[in-house]
């Protein structure tokens, strides 16, 4: 075999490797003796079939694979002769004008993962801002808890709004019942925006044993073609009027939660706010690193990853424009802004690759027994059929199993910089916590990990999660198939790992055809 190499210039190479002939041959002749026992052809015994016919029957398909087996090999060893650690791929080309029997010639072009000086870990300082969890916080999430399990009791009289009301409700368009558009005995809250413009306005003053029929017309953009933008009717039967009753915040509310006491409910409650506070802690010392590392350390990055990573970040903030009330202005802004997601995306790559090093220099790794928790959890996105074939393809793709492996091992490379950094503990409220996470926000931020290649599908990313495109520490010597890329953010400038739902509660999905009166 010979591999001459054409281009050495920053992180780009490029080689023309010829592999003999009489290489692919002898794998040809191989691969026929292997497969020759199992052959059938009428006329000869089991496992009797001559070679030449095994080669005319199976010939074009064993010599393909003799092929693509010699050119692996090559590659194996193109990478190993020269110490190469390829960011992605190389790309493979088989020159024009081959021909079974003739020397195969190989173009190959790839980038290689710069050399990064092990970066010395002296001078991190970090600021811990801490926020205790007071009892008047404990006190309001009970309250909040209170509210979310709102009693009502029966009442005499009209509904008010913020009044439940039973109702039997059967809708009409144009005098027909459609699907979806009835129910009985279905509670409702006046006021609360749950059903269709309209719907709640029209059955204040309503009381029990009442009948009435109200009109309201359909958003356009309401998911049932049929109805969308239709005015309809609908004949309300009304059985109970309930208001809203005061909740005691004992041990029986805990009680009707499942739990054993008011006590044990704030306990449980205290824990949560303190795990909150402490996600937000870390998520500002996190930001607080990464700038420091950010800042000291300047290193060409391969055009390739930045490219996969940019793409990626690309998608999201297309998708999630297209998503926006006026699309087209949200992508005419992200559009104006595009040459600023590209430095985002390198800057992601360049900290990747960083806590890498990192990582690798200091022993820090991913265990077998946490890699087992990690697929244990993908897998539980697949049906109950797949997870074994899931587990499978984790084990057989490396480049798989290193982006399932790479959040948390950014994850433990992190715990283990702020571990080695001089860190002054500051006590500070919930707001000046929160703003100086937004102040931090100003930069340049990337936001979360991207899911890996064939992995289960998931809902779109966080705008606020992880900020470097996290390198596994095996990604050097698997030949990766694409970037260890990270989701992107919906803007630039927001947060990298805030604990998800701490900024407001997502919204409810829409509502589905079958609920043709509802709106959540």
């Amino acid at each position: 075999m010979q591999i001459v190499e054409t281009t050495n210039e920053g992180l780009k190479r490029a080689y023309t490797v010829t592999i003999p002939a009489a290489t692919i041959t002898s794998k040809v002749e191989g691969e026929v003796k292997k497969i020759a026992p199992q052959v059938r052809m009428p006329g000869f015994r089991a496992g009797k079939v001559p070679a030449n016919l095994v080669k005319k029957l199976h010939g074009p398909a064993i010599h393909q694979e003799a092929l693509n087996t010699s050119i692996r090999e090559a590659m194996d060893k193109l990478v190993a002769d020269n110490a190469l650690r390829p960011a992605m791929n190389p790309d493979v080309k088989l020159t024009d004008g081959y021909e079974e029997g003739k020397d195969a010639e190989l173009t190959v072009s790839l980038e290689i993962l710069p050399t990064i000086a092990a970066p010395s870990l002296d001078g991190l300082k970090l600021d811990k801002l801490t926020v205790p969890v007071s009892d008047e916080a404990v006190t309001e999430a009970v309250a909040n808890i209170a509210k979310q399990q709102q009693r009502f009791e029966t009442k005499d009289g009209e509904a008010a709004e913020g009044d439940q009301v039973i109702i039997d409700f059967t809708g009409k368009l144009d005098g027909v019942e459609f699907d979806g558009g009835k129910a009985e005995k279905a509670p409702l809250v006046i006021g609360a925006d749950r059903f269709i413009p309209g719907f709640e306005e029209q059955l204040k003053g309503i009381k029990a044993g009442d009948e009435r029929t109200i009109t309201v017309t359909f958003p356009e953009d309401y998911p049932a073609e049929n109805l969308a933008g239709k005015e309809t009717t609908f004949d309300i039967v009304a059985h109970e009027v309930k208001a809203p009753a005061e909740s005691k915040l004992d041990d029986d509310f805990a009680k009707e939660l499942g739990l054993e006491s008011l006590e044990q409910l704030t306990g449980l409650l205290r824990g949560q706010l303190e795990q909150e506070t402490a996600g937000l802690t870390r998520t500002a010392m996190k930001r607080s690193l990464l700038d420091q590392l950010a800042a000291g350390h300047d290193f060409d990055v391969p055009p390739t990853m930045v490219e996969a990573e940019f793409s990626q970040i690309w998608q999201q903030l297309i998708q999630e424009a297209q998503n926006e009330e006026d699309p087209a202005a949200a992508l005419e802004e992200i559009e104006a802004e595009k040459d600023d997601y590209r430095k985002i995306a390198e800057r992601r790559v360049r900290l990747g690759l960083l806590l890498s090093e990192i990582g690798q220099a200091n022993g820090v790794e991913v265990t077998s027994q946490e890699m087992g928790m990690l697929m244990q959890q993908a897998a539980q996105q697949y049906r109950p059929e797949d997870r074994q074939r899931f587990f499978e393809y984790v084990q057989q793709d490396p480049m798989m199993a290193a982006q399932l492996r790479a959040p948390l091992y950014e994850d433990k490379v992190v715990d283990f910089l702020i571990e080695k950094a001089e860190v002054t503990e500051r006590e500070v409220t919930r707001d000046e916590l929160q703003a100086a996470i937004e102040a931090d926000a100003d930069g340049e931020k990337p936001a979360a990990a991207a899911k890996p290649k064939k992995a289960p599908a998931k809902k779109a990313a966080k705008k606020d999660e992880a900020e470097a495109a996290p390198a596994d520490e095996a990604a050097a010597e698997e030949k990766p198939k694409k970037a260890p890329a990270k989701k992107a953010a919906a803007k630039k400038d927001d947060a990298e790992e805030a604990p998800a739902d701490e900024a407001k509660p997502a919204k409810k999905a829409p509502a589905k055809k079958k609920a043709a009166a509802k709106e959540d």
